[in-house]
């Protein structure tokens, strides 16, 4: 079973790498999706049914990508408590009276009592943070929802919603993070260590990049594999953002029950403090 570690200031033990479900599916506007679902894929649902079946009980979905009726398809005949859902709401719904609305939309979807984890997908630019943060901490009062995240958030950005927030506590961050994007280094992830937040490090791959990467990348990646049994450029990528920080949590994509047994092949295993420093040095060249 892969591997799993407490997602942020949480008792919740969560897989240190989860399933993501983005399938390129949003329409040009993101308000034409309500309603519409995307077309069930076979190979999808029986690559997070084999995610799960493999330890990986942490899965990330959102309303605008139309995958929430997949992940509840793969979720069939198995316990809900044994695993962590992660949905997302858009910040055309942040206001009070639109984010519980969504939020009920979310469970139907997902044919779940609860939501693990609610998160605004972007900030809005038209709703103040507190308002949504109360709609927010009515939803967890209510067992709608267990826990409160944001995405695409700024140090800044979080702050605030740490401070919009009465009697619950903000939990995560979800940002792209990947060998090849180390953006979040300089603030944002020292800051969630600090605040003991977990950060969900989405384009783990970096949109495939990591999958056939770059000469220098490569090579320093060949070297690896050799002195751990032959792991793959994916799997060798998605452990280098686990050991990098216990806050971290990589989600990327599942499309095959392929995928889901490569992907959980990146963790149950560590790179040394060397061969960490090794890719960096050759990502940065």
């Amino acid at each position: 079973m892969v591997e799993k570690r407490s997602f942020g200031w949480t008792r919740e033990h969560i897989s240190v790498i989860g399933m993501g479900t983005y399938y390129d599916t949003m329409e040009t506007s993101p308000d034409t999706f309500p309603g519409k679902t995307m077309p069930g894929s076979k190979t999808v649902v029986e690559g997070l049914k084999r995610g799960l079946e493999l330890g990986l009980n942490f899965i990330d979905t959102a309303e605008v990508y139309l995958t929430e009726p997949i992940v509840a398809e793969a979720m069939q005949n198995f316990k809900r408590d044994d695993f962590f859902i992660a949905t997302k709401v858009w910040p055309s719904r942040a206001g009070y009276e639109d984010l519980l609305r969504a939020a009920d939309r979310s469970l139907e979807r997902l044919k779940t009592k609860y939501i693990d984890l609610y998160q605004i997908h972007w900030p809005s630019r038209r709703v103040p943070i507190r308002e949504t943060m109360r709609g927010m901490e009515r939803l967890v009062n209510e067992g709608k929802i267990r826990y409160i995240g944001v995405s695409n958030f700024t140090v800044t950005q979080v702050q605030e919603s740490v401070d919009s927030l009465s009697k619950q506590e903000l939990i995560s961050d979800q940002v792209e993070y990947n060998l090849l994007v180390r953006d979040i280094e300089a603030d944002l992830l020292p800051y969630s260590e600090r605040l003991g937040l977990a950060v969900i490090a989405y384009r783990p791959l970096s949109n495939g990049a990591l999958a056939n990467p770059p000469r220098k990348v490569r090579e320093a990646m060949d070297s690896i594999s050799k002195r751990h049994g032959g792991k793959t450029y994916s799997q060798i990528s998605l452990n280098w953002i686990k050991e990098k920080s216990p806050a971290l949590f990589p989600i990327p994509r599942i499309s095959s029950r392929e995928r889901a047994e490569e992907d959980a092949g990146g963790a149950g295993w560590s790179l040394t403090p060397e061969e960490m420093k090794l890719l960096e040095t050759a990502a940065r060249a």
